[in-house]
C-alpha cells in the first residue's frame, strides 16, 4: 500500500514540476496521434460517405471487410509496417523505420477502418433523408459526398474521436515500428510499459495521468467547438 501512495506522490510531483521528459513524451504522443487521426479522417470520412451513396456488386463484401478490419491486431499491423520499411523491405530506402513517421503510418492503418465504418453508418442515415433532394438537384456524386459530409460534420467528429482514442492508447504497433527510443520515438504508452517494467511506478503513474488528461482534453475541446458552432446557428 505504501508503494502505491509513494508512486502517486511522485507522480504528482513530476506533473506539478512539469518534468522535461514527461512533457517531451506527451508532446510526441499528441503529435503522432493527432497526425494519424487527421490522415485517417481525410481517408476514412470520404470513403465511408462514398460507400453509403454508391451501389456496386461487391459493396456488402467491402463494408463487411471494413467492419472486420476495425479489430485489426495492432501487433500484426506493426509487423507489416516493419517489413515494408526494414532495410530489406520495398520501402527500406526511405529510412523511415524507428521514426515518428513510421508510427503515424502504423496508426493510420489501424484507425482508418474505424473512422470509415463509423462515418459510413452516420452518412447512410443522412443519405436516406437527403436522397430524393440531392437526386432532384441533379448533384454529382462528389457534390453529394461533400454535402453529406458537411451536414453530418458533428456526427463525423465522433468517428474521428474514436480513431484518436484508439491511436493515443495504442502500444503494440508503435513499439515495433518506433522502437521506444528515448528522445526520438518514446510516447506515453510505450513509456508506461517501460517504466512499469523498471519498477518506476511514480513515472508510470504520471505518464498514465497525462495520457488520460490528453484524451479527455481533446474530446472536451471538440465537444466545446461543436456546441459553439451549434449555438452560433441560432
Amino acid at each position: 500500500m505504501n508503494d502505491i501512495w509513494q508512486g502517486l506522490a511522485q507522480a504528482a510531483r513530476l506533473i506539478v514540476a512539469r518534468d522535461a521528459d514527461l512533457i517531451e513524451i506527451a508532446t510526441l504522443s499528441l503529435q503522432v496521434s493527432l497526425g494519424a487521426t487527421l490522415v485517417a479522417s481525410l481517408i476514412g470520412l470520404p470513403l465511408g460517405a462514398w460507400l453509403a451513396i454508391n451501389r456496386f456488386r461487391v459493396r456488402r463484401v467491402v463494408i463487411a471487410t471494413m467492419n472486420a478490419l476495425m479489430g485489426l491486431p495492432p501487433v500484426v499491423v506493426g509487423l507489416f509496417v516493419y517489413v515494408l520499411f526494414s532495410r530489406s523491405g520495398p520501402f527500406g530506402v526511405l529510412g523511415l523505420l524507428f521514426t515518428p513517421t513510421a508510427m503515424v503510418i502504423a496508426q493510420v492503418i489501424i484507425i482508418t477502418p474505424i473512422v470509415a465504418s463509423i462515418s459510413h453508418q452516420a452518412i447512410r442515415d443522412l443519405w436516406a433523408d437527403y436522397h430524393d433532394l440531392l437526386i432532384s438537384l441533379n448533384a454529382s456524386r462528389t457534390q453529394r459526398i461533400k454535402a453529406l459530409l458537411w451536414d453530418g460534420r458533428r456526427a463525423l467528429m465522433t468517428a474521428s474521436l474514436a480513431g484518436f482514442g484508439r491511436a493515443i492508447g495504442e502500444v503494440g504497433a508503435i513499439m515495433i515500428v518506433g522502437g521506444n527510443i528515448d528522445h526520438a520515438t518514446r510516447v506515453l504508452t510505450t513509456a508506461i510499459a517501460l517504466e512499469t517494467g523498471k519498477g518506476e511506478f511514480g513515472m508510470a503513474l504520471a505518464l498514465g495521468f497525462v495520457l488520460i488528461a490528453l484524451a479527455v482534453l481533446v474530446n472536451l475541446t471538440v465537444h466545446f467547438l461543436s456546441r459553439t458552432e451549434r449555438g452560433s446557428r441560432w
